[in-house]
């Protein structure tokens, strides 16, 4: 059973790492059980692992974190659902590169419910959507913006930090960074490509392709006033 949670309001995020790292020792020490833990934060840039300084264009703009994740620079914030994915690698047969794939795979899952059909594409970790609408790149290939990020950090085969979907974010807030350090893409939500979906109408797809791609059942959700914000 993985424990499945949503987070009402805007969550601090050093809590929110806080909190992660606390719930990854139990789960390796055996005394909690897998969570899964839906937030959405105020407007902040994290810096993973690969994040090179010059794609952090507007240090200013808003708080940044160094996230020691995977990848490089994202944002998050309002209109954004951040999902915290703390579950047993060891189990799951100890394959970092299948995790990953089976989160995109997940995120493809719950936007095929929309009627959106995400890409994985070499080299860019994430989930893109082709966009025949915009201009091609200047080497001549289809336009792609980013939909979705993902970044996971492991400790002791227990998975922490995770994914993040746009479903309706102030996209102008992505200007301050180069995303993931993609500069021939852009960035889109849910909204912005037309769809009128809401948090919770993710939130369902989301935890019904969840069951589908990871094989755990999950828990009813429950939400948590602990680690919000102002």
């Amino acid at each position: 059973m993985v424990e499945w949670r949503i987070e009402p309001g805007l969550t601090d995020y050093a809590r929110a790492v806080q909190e992660m790292e606390a719930r990854v020792a139990a789960i390796a020490d055996g005394t909690a059980d897998e969570l899964v833990w839906l937030v959405e934060h105020p407007p902040l840039y994290t810096a993973g692992t690969s994040a090179r300084p010059a794609d952090l264009r507007d240090p200013d703009r808003f708080p940044v974190f160094e996230a020691r994740r995977g990848g490089q620079y994202t944002y998050h914030g309002p209109g954004q659902r951040v999902v915290y994915v703390m579950l047993d690698v060891g189990r799951r047969g100890r394959d970092v590169r299948r995790f990953v794939a089976d989160l995109e795979a997940w995120v493809i899952a719950a936007l095929g419910e929309f009627g959106l059909t995400g890409h994985i594409r070499p080299g860019r970790v994430g989930v893109w959507i082709e966009r025949p609408d915009k201009a091609r790149t200047p080497a001549g290939a289809m336009a792609e913006d980013k939909i979705a990020a993902i970044g996971i950090r492991l400790r002791r085969w227990v998975s922490f930090h995770g994914l993040s979907i746009n479903v309706e974010p102030d996209l102008d807030h992505f200007d301050g960074i180069v995303p993931c350090g993609i500069t021939d893409h852009g960035v889109t939500s849910l909204v912005d490509l037309g769809l009128p979906v809401t948090m919770a109408d993710l939130d369902v797809a989301l935890a019904r392709s969840f069951e589908d791609t990871f094989g755990d059942r999950r828990s009813e959700p429950r939400a948590e006033t602990v680690a919000t914000g102002p």
